[in-house]
Formats: structure tokens, C-alpha cells, sequence
């Protein structure tokens, strides 16, 4: 058996029903969510946007607010004075220009300010199920440990090679079991290599410099 079909076999067993972790109910609190998760965890987020979206719960709220009381509410966050201006401008286009919907062309996305093209990804399979792989820090770390990619591929690169080697139907599904597997079982430091039915198809060796 080949060492694509040995990951998927494994990850359908081990997250048969994989899922995003951002809370949201609205295009665009995905997207701002999917912003406001660079350099932090989605838990962290989802405690920041539970605050967020109930006190500002639309986007001409949202843009109205003052960079000031965002501020309070981001400061868990790292960059929380950055990522306050991305929140009101993003709310500011959404209605403003796109006339409240999220665009799906991916040109205009990332135009968007604080988004890039791992935050397209993400939320175009999410919240459209439009076939993407978006590679994060668990991805690139998870497909270089399985040999899937080099270890000098970029993110760009390894999104790439990760779409050649799967399914494009299973693109969506596929991200997430990577996002979920890195963050759970096959983790920056300490690795559960031990329990792990990939140990045949992981480089091991590298475990340690692959964060």
C-alpha cells in the first residue's frame, strides 16, 4: 500500500468526521475568526469572539466600533492592536462594498487586510465547502514528518503537492483531519509517536526540528 492511501486509511479511522474549531455563525465571522487565529489558539479566539459578535452582532455595529473598546476586547490576542484595525475594516467592506456577503473570489479576499492566502483557503472550505487544502503550521508540520513534502517546501509549495496527492473531493476533509491530527496526536513537542499507527510511513528522526 502506498503511503498516501496508509495517511488516509488512518486518518478516516482516527477522524472519521473531522471539524473546524472557530465558533462563528456568519460569513463573516469566519473570516474574521480565521484572521484573528494567527499566532494563537482557536480556544483563545473563541473566547474573544463570543465577547466580539455579541456586543457588535452585525457588521454596521461591527464597523462603527471604536478601535479603542476592539482593542479591550482583542488583547488576549497577540497583535490585538493589528488585528483591531483588520476587524473593522473587514466589517467596514463586507457592507460597505460587497454589500454585507463575503466575496468568494479569491483576488478580492486577498485584498483584504490581514488576510492571506491560508485565511482564503480556510474559509472558502469551510463555510462553501469549495474544495481547498490550507496549509497552517499543523499541516506543514504533520506532511513533512509523513514524507509527504520536502522539508525546504514552503507553504505554498506543500499546498500544492498536498492537492496533487489527494482526492480534490476530499481536500476540505483532508485539511482539517491534518489540522486536528497535528494539534492533538502529532504535536509540535511531544508527539504521541508511540500509539501512532503512521510510525511506518513518519520520519522520525526529524520530529524534533519539525515544529
Amino acid at each position: 500500500m502506498n503511503r498516501v492511501r496508509i495517511v488516509e486509511d488512518y486518518l478516516d479511522s482516527l477522524i472519521p468526521e473531522p471539524w473546524c474549531e472557530l465558533n462563528f455563525k456568519k460569513d463573516y465571522e469566519l473570516l474574521i475568526a480565521i484572521v484573528l487565529s494567527a499566532q494563537t489558539t482557536d480556544k483563545r479566539v473563541n473566547e474573544v469572539t463570543e465577547i466580539l459578535f455579541t456586543k457588535y452582532p452585525d457588521l454596521d455595529s461591527l464597523k462603527r466600533a471604536s478601535l479603542e473598546e476592539i482593542e479591550k476586547i482583542l488583547r488576549p490576542l497577540g497583535s490585538f492592536r493589528k488585528k483591531s484595525l483588520y476587524v473593522v475594516r473587514i466589517a467596514q467592506l463586507v457592507d460597505e462594498k460587497y454589500e454585507g456577503r463575503v466575496p468568494l473570489e479569491r483576488e478580492i479576499l486577498e485584498s483584504f487586510p490581514g488576510v492571506g492566502r491560508k485565511t482564503v483557503n480556510v474559509f472558502l472550505s469551510e463555510f462553501y465547502q469549495i474544495p481547498e487544502f490550507a496549509v497552517d503550521t499543523h499541516v506543514e508540520r504533520v506532511s513533512k514528518r509523513l514524507k509527504l513534502v520536502k522539508i525546504e517546501d514552503d507553504v505554498y509549495a506543500i499546498e500544492m503537492k498536498l492537492k496533487k496527492k489527494f482526492k480534490k473531493k476530499d481536500w476540505c476533509n483532508r485539511h482539517k483531519q491534518f489540522v486536528l491530527f497535528g494539534r492533538y496526536y502529532c504535536k509540535a513537542m511531544r508527539p504521541e509517536c508511540e500509539q501512532c499507527g503512521l510510525k511506518q510511513v513518519c520520519n522520525r528522526d526529524i520530529k524534533k526540528s519539525v515544529h
